[in-house]
């Protein structure tokens, strides 16, 4: 079944006048149509791009405030402490057993104080 329709349109990737059979057609030729094809995904994967480069700086921004919260604190749960100096949980609790930090425990959790971590680099 073919279409007695005959619209002059426009190809919105080459800009060329062509004939289109239909009144969804978009494109002059199939070479036409895949170009952009190409294009719209380049643009979405930039985009993409874009959105996770921005969410890395959110990221980044929580990070810093939380590292400047920690600064304010005089008392630090050992995941907070460890954060602070820059190691791990374990390293934290290695070093209150071995005796080198006080740790009072609170709760559930043991709490370090801040003057404790500044003595260990003095």
């Amino acid at each position: 079944m073919s279409s007695n329709l005959y619209i002059p349109k426009t190809c919105l990737q080459c800009g060329n006048l062509f004939t289109a059979r239909t009144t969804v057609t978009k494109y002059c030729g199939d070479n036409c149509a895949k170009r952009a094809y190409k294009a719209r995904k380049r643009q979405h994967k930039i985009e993409e791009s874009l959105k996770e480069t921005k969410e890395q700086q959110v990221l980044q921004k929580v990070a810093t405030i939380s590292s400047d919260s920690l600064s304010n604190k005089d008392f630090l749960s050992i995941t907070d402490a460890s954060k602070l100096i820059g190691v791990s949980r374990w390293t934290i609790q290695r070093m209150i057993k071995r005796g080198q930090l006080k740790a009072v425990p609170f709760g559930r959790k043991h709490i370090v104080a801040r003057q404790q971590i500044e003595n260990l680099f003095n």
